[in-house]
């Protein structure tokens, strides 16, 4: 009698589940502001849209959204973010998210601020 053992087939990586989703419901709105609180069992965000050029203490940024979910959600968002913008920026170049880095100044060549 032999005591090998024949290999267990390979199993091909597992798929993540495809869900179906309904959008009839779905409402679309633009935020350019978001503002991160939570708890320690959940996080919440809350988004507006800020209107002003610099910032202005005595005018608010109305907020009207706020999205509430558990750390878990939120970490796999984080990670769908991430692989989005990883993508993005391979297609169309590195995001900069720093305004004084992004402003032109004129008279420079191509605009570009001095480094």
């Amino acid at each position: 009698m032999s005591t090998e053992q024949t290999p267990a087939p390979a199993t091909p990586p597992q798929q993540p589940a495809q869900f179906s989703v309904d959008t009839t419901q779905l409402s679309t709105v633009y935020a350019n502001f978001c503002r991160v609180t939570g708890t320690p069992e959940e996080l919440v965000l809350d988004f507006g849209l800020n209107t002003q050029l610099a910032p202005t203490p005595s005018e608010p940024i109305k907020l009207t959204h706020r999205l509430v979910m558990n750390f878990y959600t939120a970490k796999r968002l984080l990670a769908a973010l991430h692989m989005a913008l990883q993508q993005h920026e391979g297609v169309y170049g590195v995001l900069e998210v720093d305004v004084q880095k992004r402003a032109r100044t004129p008279g420079r060549p191509g605009g570009q601020p001095p480094r």
